[in-house]
């Protein structure tokens, strides 16, 4: 394993993907877009997010925005072939991720006691819903299910007596990809420490109430102050109606308060006890969230934005997918971009988020994803001889013929 190179900060990592859907791809497509070399093993029929979502000439969206970067084999993981091919495999490997069912990983020969007893550098990952031990260990998991239990449906829907209601995206695959990468980078950094690799599990239920507990769960911090009943919290309706359209309006420190009332013409409201400070203004959410909304109906949008912009109120607009696309700031960093794929066509995605003075992520894009690539080129790029890959196709690692 290399430290740093010029192609990416994890240039030489090697990572051997087994993971579908979004949380486990996620992860190591953010992992492949700083220059790790992810091999996906995925099913003789094709990872299953192939098929979901809007498609193009075959391809679908959904898959070609989590594998970026990678190469990827179908593989029959049950037969003699397969398991001498990941043999191979993972004799040159450096991590192993997967996000099988507790069980499957044990099955197919991936499982912790069995890599390290035969590789102890080696880094290996397992992504669950609720945890590899407790009574629900064994749950089939998806996204809503992992957003119910854990509070968050309760926190979007505001008080506990509301209607819960489920954020609309996938966020605890998401939270739970976003933590699988940084876990991976700090065991490698442990491994380059001291030359033994280490076994991370990751719960996607555990990665939210994480997230949660920085600031949905201050109210429960406190074990000797019992919260009977959580009260509507004030973040969701930070959304206000102006002309034009909407405009959101994020006020915290009393110099903020100060500002959004000159520019409102209501200085009398900067010592009305009620916002008198950040304390009081809590306590009076409400009061404050109504006031506001009245007094900035009927702004013209664009003019109130450029009048609390001047005032250093932090406020942005309120932007639908289309517009946020077109907006002058998201073309100056280059946040959304564009690039031909040999099969879809023109494609357009998010840049990798982490961006490297020594690295441009977005011009090292190396590999686009849902192409299956010539399969021997890409066994031979991780070191295995046209023997070895020949004999695991007679033993039935491939299925029946080329892929």
């Amino acid at each position: 394993m290399t430290a740093f190179a010029s192609d990416g900060p994890l240039a030489g990592v090697r990572i051997l993907d087994f993971t579908t859907m979004l949380s486990g791809p996620f992860a190591t497509m953010i992992l492949a877009d700083q220059g790790a070399d992810v091999l996906k093993i995925e099913p003789l029929n094709g990872d299953y997010t192939r098929s979901l979502g809007h498609r193009q000439n075959h391809i679908s969206s959904t898959y070609l925005n989590n594998n970026r970067n990678k190469q990827s084999v179908r593989v029959d993981l049950k037969s003699e072939g397969g398991q001498m091919l990941l043999k191979e495999l993972l004799a040159a490997a450096d991590v192993v991720v997967e996000n099988f069912r507790p069980g499957v990983a044990a099955r197919l020969g991936i499982d912790f006691p069995k890599l390290r007893s035969e590789r102890p550098d080696l880094v290996s990952i397992s992504i669950n819903g609720f945890g590899d031990d407790g009574p629900l260990a064994a749950t089939p998991t998806y996204d809503p299910l992992i957003q119910a239990f854990s509070g968050l449906a309760s926190i979007q829907g505001g008080a506990d007596d509301a209607r819960p209601r489920l954020i609309r995206t996938i966020l605890a695959d998401k939270l739970s990809a976003l933590t699988t990468a940084q876990a991976i980078t700090a065991a490698l950094v442990e491994r380059e420490r001291t030359g033994r690799g280490n076994h991370v599990s990751i719960s996607m239920l555990d990665a939210v109430l994480q997230f949660l507990w920085a600031s949905d769960m201050n109210a429960h911090t406190f074990v000797d102050q019992p919260v009977e009943e959580d009260a509507a919290a004030s973040f969701i309706d930070l959304i206000y109606e102006v002309r034009g359209g909407h405009v959101t309006i994020s006020v915290m420190t009393d110099a903020q308060w100060a500002s959004l009332c000159g520019v409102l013409g209501r200085d009398d409201l900067i010592e009305d006890p009620r916002f008198v400070d950040a304390s009081a203004r809590e306590r009076n959410v409400s009061d404050r969230l109504a006031l506001t909304q009245e007094l900035v109906r009927d702004w013209q949008g664009s003019e109130l934005l450029e009048r609390l912009s001047r005032a250093d109120v932090p406020c942005a607009p309120v932007l639908t997918r289309n517009q946020m696309r077109s907006h002058p700031h998201i073309a100056a960093r280059s946040s959304v971009f564009e690039f031909d794929h040999p099969i879809a066509g023109a494609v357009r995605q998010a840049a990798p988020a982490a961006r490297f003075a020594s690295f441009d992520a977005v011009g090292e894009i190396r590999r686009r994803a849902a192409v299956i690539a010539d399969r021997d080129a890409v066994l031979k790029l991780r070191g295995l001889t046209a023997d070895i890959i020949n004999k695991a196709d007679r033993l039935g690692a491939f299925g029946e013929g080329e892929q």
